[in-house]
């Protein structure tokens, strides 16, 4: 969540920069948006491709690359389950060896 709020904190003071300078922002929203989502997925043009060259399904590659978590991120509070999930899911030797370290 406080990832979203520092984006939204940035935003709200370029606007009122904008304002204060008497500037309108450089593209509309909506054609904003669109081009920020078109950002998203050409980066995921490579290493899908990448793994279609490789011999995957289109669905598997973009599963590989882990296409889907990149464009769209994880909602406010999955950040913490992900993190725990995967500490769940670690093998237990691997607990023993960190416990050793310290």
């Amino acid at each position: 969540m406080r990832v979203y709020l520092l984006s939204l904190g940035a935003g709200l003071l370029v606007g009122l920069i904008y304002s204060l300078l008497n500037v309108r922002s450089p593209a509309p929203p909506v054609v904003a948006l669109v081009g920020l989502l078109g950002i998203l997925v050409g980066e995921q043009i490579i290493p899908v491709a990448r793994h279609i060259v490789e011999g995957s399904q289109i669905a598997a590659a973009w599963r590989q690359a882990q296409s889907t978590s990149h464009i769209f991120g994880l909602l406010p509070g999955r950040h913490e389950q992900v993190a725990q999930a995967k500490i769940d899911s670690e093998p237990e030797h691997a607990h023993d060896q960190t416990s050793n370290n310290r």
